[in-house]
């Protein structure tokens, strides 16, 4: 399975799960969206975010394992989702299609119910495939983008190397894994499997997944997207992106390799990059307090 300020003390504790701030409905799919930070605090010159969750199939929740995103809503308006068939965003339509053009009407529908006219991007592993089909659908209302840790424009060249990093791992997640156990039990514990191979430092991934009792992962809906991305191609958008862009990877992420980050770099025009040094596929986590100064400033510049 492939996913996708003032610098004050950051925990690593999982934020407690919170009720929608709000949900916008569609012919498709109950949208479930979160609002942090107020809006009293976004001027003319601090635009909202809205970040995206990879996966696919994962909710929003992974991405609440610190204090990092209401960090940075100490500055700006941060708006986190589900997206559909997933967490608190359950289809409301049977065969509702997966497809990238459907999940970016629905980022769409979240900005108009938002009455947001410029937002800034953050896509996280899938996310920032999500994130790249929308600033191509919508140059108008993108800012800023920041790609962290993205999928590639194109899934199929995923440069994805837990096979040859943890071969080790690999065959004792499958020696351990239980024949009995029902298909959904089994895309779980791969999914909390997949993610002990993910991180640069071994204390801090035991902490993330003693903390991440639920992942907020829908294997149907997984499945259903790489189904629907199938010959999924944004290479030939991405190359007229005219808004600031950001690539960020781990240096040791070993799910979406960092050429992949490279690649997306030096296709986007005028984009910048950066490289977590002591992180895997997560360094919003494992490298908090660089992850917050590293967005803010970016967000915050000419």
């Amino acid at each position: 399975m492939k996913l996708l300020l003032a610098l004050a003390f950051c925990t690593s504790t999982a934020l407690a799960q919170t009720a929608p701030t709000g949900h916008v409905p569609t012919q498709d799919v109950d949208l479930a969206y979160w609002v942090l930070g107020s809006s009293h605090a976004t001027t003319h010159a601090t635009t909202p975010v809205i970040a995206i969750n990879g996966g696919p199939g994962l909710s929003h929740i992974y991405m609440m394992q610190n204090d990092v995103w209401p960090r940075i809503a100490n500055t700006r308006q941060v708006v986190l989702y589900d997206q559909r068939g997933t967490g608190a965003s359950p289809l409301t339509k049977s065969g509702a299609p997966q497809t990238p053009a459907a999940q970016v009407a629905d980022l769409d529908a979240i900005r108009e119910h938002l009455h947001f006219d410029k937002i800034d991007l953050i896509g996280d592993s899938y996310g920032g495939v999500l994130a790249m089909a929308y600033t191509a659908a919508h140059p108008e209302h993108v800012r800023k983008l920041i790609l962290s840790d993205s999928a590639p424009p194109s899934l199929k060249d995923f440069v994805h190397l837990l096979p040859q990093v943890f071969p080790d791992t690999l065959e004792a997640q499958a020696k351990s894994a239980n024949p009995s156990a029902t298909a959904e039990a089994k895309a779980q514990q791969g999914m909390r499997d997949h993610f002990q191979m993910i991180f640069y430092s071994p204390e801090k991934r035991d902490a993330y997944l003693a903390n991440a009792t639920d992942l907020g992962f829908t294997p149907a809906t997984s499945a259903a997207v790489w189904a629907a991305s199938a010959g999924f191609d944004l290479n030939p958008a991405i190359v007229k992106f005219t808004c600031p862009t950001l690539v960020i990877t781990g240096r040791y992420d070993m799910n979406v390799a960092p050429l992949t980050a490279w690649h997306i770099y030096k296709t986007i025009p005028g984009a910048t990059f950066l490289v977590f040094e002591k992180s895997g596929h997560l360094p919003s986590y494992e490298e908090p307090d660089k992850y917050v100064q590293t967005v803010n400033d970016f967000l915050d510049s000419k």
